[in-house]
């Protein structure tokens, strides 16, 4: 009797899990079928399987806008935002976790509630101080504003706080400084948490909108998100041309997920467990 309820249990976990995995996916199908249709069948024939395989849509999408030039800035600026913000983030993280100096936890719980303001909010003061630099429309004012994340701090904080302190002590014994223990003991030990925040940074930036319409006026400066809002027309949208246009945006983040999911789930089970 037990072994039955525990069965019929497992069927209906299995159940809703492939149910809530096939509204999740189902989404993804639509966009990828609708790429392969022919204009003019996007509504006629709603079928998650398209009976013709119309390629012709990702040819027409990556001529009608400069995409090389969109997904080479997309890379500039998420690249130099993954690498500021994991080499600040990383040195922020140990310096709350490790050393000792005054208003310390006071610094970091403020550090913690700017996670609270809403983005819209800093938007407009981000903006002047971007202007007012002379940055705008150039890579400095896609990296450097996010070159820091309070977020990423707070990962690497509770990571490092879970590494015995004998590591360092051994190597102060040796007679290593704080950067040597830092850069050579501490960050080669730190690969999950490192890929996390990468793949996180990563994603927020290749996916960030609004930032970049801001920043941008011209369309050599222009990221690949902002190139899709392109496919919308006045009087009416191309849904063939912006789904295969959204999918060379997705590719890359996809390709980065599958490549990193190892490194990230042992990241986030093992950060945020010791206080």
């Amino acid at each position: 009797m037990i072994k039955k309820n525990l069965s019929v249990k497992k069927i209906i976990q299995y159940f809703f899990l492939i149910l809530g995995a096939f509204i999740s996916v189902m989404p993804f199908m639509w966009l990828v079928t609708t790429s392969l249709k022919p204009p003019g069948k996007i509504f006629s024939a709603p079928l998650l399987i398209p009976t013709n395989f119309y390629l012709k849509n990702y040819i027409e999408a990556w001529q009608s806008v400069p995409f090389a030039r969109y997904i080479l800035n997309s890379t500039i600026m998420s690249s130099g935002i993954v690498f500021f913000q994991t080499l600040f983030s990383a040195m922020a993280g140990y310096a709350f976790a490790r050393l000792k100096f005054k208003f310390r936890d006071a610094l970091f719980i403020i550090f913690l509630i700017t996670m609270m303001i809403p983005e819209p909010v800093k938007i407009i003061p981000n903006f002047l101080i971007i202007k007012n630099l002379g940055w705008y429309d150039t890579y400095r004012a896609l990296i450097v504003p996010r070159a820091v994340s309070v977020f990423a701090i707070f990962l690497f904080r509770q990571f490092f706080l879970s590494i015995p302190s004998s590591l360092e002590e051994a190597a102060r014994i040796e007679g290593a400084g704080l950067f040597r223990i830092f850069f050579q003991i501490i960050l080669p030990i730190s690969k999950p948490v490192i890929v996390t925040n990468i793949l996180f940074s990563f994603l927020f930036s290749w996916n960030d909108f609004l930032w970049p319409l801001i920043v941008t006026d011209s369309e050599k400066m222009r990221t690949i998100q902002v190139g899709l809002s392109y496919f919308q027309g006045r009087y009416g949208i191309r849904w063939e041309l912006l789904s295969a246009a959204t999918i060379f945006a997705i590719l890359p983040s996809l390709i980065v997920f599958l490549i990193a999911q190892k490194y990230f789930i042992e990241g986030i089970s093992t950060s945020g467990l010791k206080e």
